[in-house]
């Protein structure tokens, strides 16, 4: 499971120009799913995420955590995070997890992130989406739960 997180002064991502999912400080997490992932994966990804010290202290350096700061998530389903390049100009998608798993996988990460009293707004798997968002620093981190 590979999580972009990217930290944001507010994001919002929208299907069709409707918005889904609206944020003010937090994250915006972009969450791909790969076929062996099981909710180990997951659940490593979002202790990781809920615990990352990026938020400036008083003093401006990164010191607190999405908790500490009562920060919000916009958590959006992303395949083509495991996009195999290798070979050729079309990149190969087939690393991602079948729609079924990922879905179950996605949903249980939200979850997962809620149950740490997190507010939690989503785009729409599986649909185009637009995402906005104002970066912050800008700060982005990679999260693998390979590395663990």
């Amino acid at each position: 499971m590979k999580a972009v997180v990217q930290l944001v002064n507010n994001a919002k991502v929208s299907v069709e120009d409707r918005i889904t999912g609206k944020i003010d400080s937090g994250f915006v997490v972009l969450l791909g799913v790969t076929h062996d992932d099981t909710e180990a994966d997951a659940q490593y990804v979002v202790n990781k995420l809920v615990h990352l010290r990026i938020f400036a202290d008083e003093n401006g350096k990164m010191n607190h955590s999405l908790k500490d700061v009562n920060g919000n998530v916009l958590s959006i389903s992303q395949f083509t995070l495991f996009a195999d390049t290798r070979k050729g100009r079309r990149p190969s998608f087939v690393q991602a997890a079948k729609p079924d798993q990922a879905l179950e996988l996605y949903n249980y990460f939200n979850q997962q992130i809620e149950e740490q009293g997190i507010r939690v707004e989503t785009g729409e798997f599986g649909e185009m989406m637009d995402v906005q968002l104002t970066n912050q620093g800008p700060v982005t981190i990679i999260l693998d739960s390979n590395e663990k």
